[in-house]
């Protein structure tokens, strides 16, 4: 378990480090400028401070962040441990892996800038501005909710979130 928990960690990292390299470069790049154009009238780079959550909602509210991420870390930490040690649950500790690399990614945010630094705009579609963090928490939602209608059985649920059960204990 040592050796997937160092695993784990160090994934984490580098994917904070991803989300906030793109963040600094939004910042020196993007700011005060006009918009960078990926795709004419589809994708552009466009620098947004966002005080508030997904979709600008719960604005200048930071103790109510800080609280849900306190809930989510708690929640991963938690989960990390009940889950089977086996190949099968690597993707569900992947999801983990994102969503705690995206809620800190925007949390480091929050508590050194007060707001989050968003940059990512889907013209096309009028889609919120976000940001790399905001895909990796995305991107592990979407598969989450797969993985539960498709992949894992109501055995393997239970196991993890039934207190008793037997967890695998093969190391990967």
């Amino acid at each position: 378990m040592k050796n997937r928990g160092i695993k784990g960690l160090i994934w984490i990292v580098l994917l904070i480090l991803f989300d906030q390299l793109t963040k600094r470069w939004a910042v020196t790049g993007l700011k005060d400028r006009d918009p960078v154009v990926l795709i004419k009238g589809v994708l552009e780079l466009k620098y947004l401070e966002n005080r508030g959550a997904a979709f600008g909602i719960f604005q200048n509210r930071q103790w109510f962040f800080v609280v849900v991420y306190v809930l989510v870390l708690a929640g991963i930490v938690f989960l990390s441990f009940r889950i089977p040690r086996e190949g099968r649950f690597f993707p569900l500790m992947l999801c983990l892996c994102l969503i705690g690399a995206g809620a800190a990614g925007n949390m480091i945010d929050r508590v050194l800038h007060r707001y989050v630094v968003d940059f990512i705009y889907f013209k096309l579609i009028d889609f919120p501005i976000f940001n790399v963090a905001d895909i990796y928490v995305t991107c592990a939602a979407f598969l989450l909710v797969f993985l539960v209608i498709f992949h894992y059985r109501e055995e393997d649920l239970d196991r993890i979130f039934s207190p008793g059960k037997e967890r695998g204990k093969a190391d990967e």
